[in-house]
């Protein structure tokens, strides 16, 4: 999908800190980080969210790179948020299904409000 960001992304026209890829997820550094460690993992084919008919193979992939920036990130032993917004209710601005995957401190209990997607 030309129009979407993460898409882009994916096929190299816009730049991006890439942390992990393999052939079908590419994990990137947010742009806008809400903690020390602010990842996003997304699957290279475009799915607008988990409310699309996401197949299993391509959420095995996302949650297993999920682990893999973890461990990159040196936040798999002390911790780490993912987050997974479908839809506008839940603040979901870029339609391509993404993970976050937050760390590096301690995260706060409770709701987690963005200052953006």
């Amino acid at each position: 999908m030309s129009d979407c960001i993460f898409c882009n992304i994916v096929s190299g026209e816009i730049p991006a800190t890439v942390v992990y890829e393999d052939d079908q997820v590419l994990a990137f550094d947010d742009l806008s980080p809400q903690a020390p460690v602010h990842t996003l993992v997304i699957p290279k084919a475009h799915f607008s969210s988990l409310a699309d008919d996401v197949d299993t193979a391509t959420l095995g992939a996302v949650f297993t790179a999920v682990r893999a920036v973890a461990v990159l990130k040196g936040i798999d032993q002390s911790g780490y948020r993912t987050i997974v917004n479908s839809g506008p209710d839940s603040m979901q601005t870029v339609e391509h299904l993404h993970v976050h995957v937050m760390g590096g401190r301690k995260m706060a209990h409770g709701m987690v409000v963005f200052s953006g997607d």
